[in-house]
């Protein structure tokens, strides 16, 4: 397993990717949290131009998409809530699956860990497996967040 910065030829996979982990999340209880317009090719196009689009491959098959960018988040900027935290932080936005490989997020954290030890993430309050999954891999809980259209996230942070 390789994780690597991705390319615009991996567009039309990781778009396939999008489209398993959202009906996955529509069968989990989760319909909400992103649209059938989201994430678009503009926004992962935007990216991957700004190397912060990541895959996560097996044997040259791409399974899972993250982005993870350092540096202030605008939807972070204010929070119904506390950071833990002030330091320069990275955030993980927009990790998808095909299901086919275990512990991705598990895999995520520790590759992002390794290039920003404060990190931080949001979901949506109907995402339970989420919620799960990163308190799991040592998040807490620290708030609500209001993404672009207005629609609140439960923020979580890891700081080491």
């Amino acid at each position: 397993m390789i994780i690597r910065e991705a390319r615009t030829e991996d567009l039309e996979r990781i778009l396939e990717i999008y489209e398993i982990a959202k009906a996955f999340m529509r069968q989990t209880g989760n319909p909400h949290q992103w649209n059938s317009r989201y994430p678009d090719s503009k926004t992962l196009e935007e990216d991957i131009h700004k190397h912060q689009l990541f895959v996560m491959e097996e044997d040259s098959i791409i399974h899972s998409v993250f982005a993870f960018i350092i540096g202030k988040d605008p939807t972070y900027k204010e929070i119904e809530g506390a950071w833990l935290d002030h330091s320069t932080y990275g955030t993980i936005h927009r990790i998808a699956s095909d299901g086919i490989m275990h512990q991705v997020f598990n895999k995520t954290v520790n590759f992002c860990s390794k290039r920003c030890a404060h990190l931080r993430a949001d979901t949506h309050e109907d995402n339970k497996i989420m919620q799960k999954v990163l308190l799991k891999n040592g998040f807490q809980e620290t708030g609500i967040i209001y993404v672009e259209d207005g629609t609140p996230r439960i923020a979580y942070e890891k700081v080491k």
